[in-house]
């Protein structure tokens, strides 16, 4: 008898914690390690959003079951932040669905809507959450090949018209976790197109939507006209307001899609805590400032790592949103081997491009979660592996 079932026994290894289990042997010996792998806010929320939470855990009533869906408020609170972001109209009770953070949704609507074979377009590189998500619907993924020497657009004429047809969904990410790529409206606009036309559905996370640089607004794909009828959009509270442990977030959008999801969760959870709920409702309506700053600092982050590579020679490019950097490895290396000489005489860790897929090869990811003191010793300690000679 097999010990475990087959989507457990047939999943590919996760790169990220063999280089998590490498740093905790590294601090054990004493090793100072500049963790820039995670994609984790080290910034904490804004302080009315603690103050509601403290208040809100004072209420006896918050212990029981929220609504499966989210609580009222929370719900509204959605809509009116979509409304007020991108000029569209939700319905927050058959359009909004409350999510125990956005990963949880997207893994729980691929079950949802896949049946067992079915295709998922996948971008490549791109989370990989989304193609663990495919394997638990026991789904199948084809890649989504996108252009870098394009922002990493999506390649949709690279896909032919059959393969449209058999797709039962399209997975995009914009903002772009890993490549910090992002889309101009004219991309969702194609999307859209292509599902109506192929019927196909779209499920768009838009994790980083708010984490934007030198005035950048990153568009809703719910803004296409027509997209509610085979689009969904993702969102989280973890990135702009740093409530990533907090693990709340949203779907809005096609309301068949929701209700479906709405079904396996009801099944599996009870929502997120009422108070959390709230003070996610707060932290919407009143957080704009809040995200603002956040996005500025993250940005000064940003410009010095940008800076602080090119003076090593790598051809860096300087992101319009979120907080990474896609860092083209030098010549002779692989993505893995580079990142693991990073950590090994640099206790530097980042994320090999690979983890992200095929197309990542050639790339590491750097996430910019340190405070810029230790991006400054980052930088230093880079310089010295190979004695700087690091340049493709």
């Amino acid at each position: 008898m097999t010990l475990f079932s087959d989507l457990v026994e047939t999943m590919p290894p996760y790169l990220f914690s063999r280089f998590q289990q490498k740093k905790e042997e590294l601090v054990k010996q004493g090793v100072d390690v500049i963790d820039l792998g995670i994609g984790a806010p080290d910034l904490p929320p804004p302080s009315f959003v603690i103050e509601v939470l403290k208040k809100e855990l004072e209420a006896p009533e918050h212990y029981t079951y929220s609504p499966y869906g989210g609580c009222k408020e929370y719900r509204e609170a959605v809509a009116r932040f979509y409304e007020r972001e991108y000029g569209g109209v939700l319905d927050p009770e058959t359009e909004v669905l409350a999510l125990i953070g956005s990963k949880e949704g997207i893994v729980h609507l691929l079950q949802a809507v896949l049946k067992p074979g079915e295709l998922v377009l996948v971008p490549d590189p791109g989370y990989p959450v989304y193609r663990t998500a495919v394997h638990f619907a026991r789904g199948r993924s084809r890649a989504l090949p996108l252009d870098a020497q394009n922002g990493y657009a999506p390649q949709f004429a690279a896909l032919s018209p059959d393969v449209y047809d058999e797709a039962k969904l399209m997975l995009l990410n914009y903002p772009s976790n890993p490549t910090a790529a992002v889309a101009e409206i004219g991309v969702f606009s194609e999307a859209v197109s292509l599902a109506r036309r192929h019927r196909l559905f779209i499920a768009h996370d838009a994790a980083y939507s708010l984490v934007t640089f030198a005035g950048f607004q990153s568009p809703s794909i719910l803004q296409v006209d027509g997209a509610k009828e085979v689009a969904v959009e993702f969102g989280s509270l973890s990135k702009s307001y740093n409530m990533a442990g907090c693990r709340i977030g949203y779907v809005v959008g096609n309301r068949h899609l929701i209700r479906a999801l709405s079904v396996i969760k009801s099944n599996i959870d009870t929502c997120q805590f009422i108070p959390i709920q709230k003070a996610a409702a707060a932290a919407l309506t009143n957080g704009q400032a809040f995200a603002k700053a956040n996005s500025l600092v993250y940005e000064a982050r940003m410009n010095r790592m940008v800076e602080g590579l090119r003076e090593l020679g790598l051809n860096v490019q300087r992101p319009k949103a979120t907080f990474f950097l896609w860092v083209p490895v030098p010549t002779g290396y692989s993505s893995e081997s580079f990142a693991t000489q990073l950590l090994d005489d640099a206790g530097i860790i980042v994320t090999p491009g690979t983890a992200f897929g095929p197309a990542g090869e050639g790339y590491v990811r750097v996430s910019l979660s340190a405070p810029i003191e230790r991006l400054e010793q980052a930088l230093e300690r880079w310089k010295r592996v190979n004695g700087g000679a690091l340049a493709p």
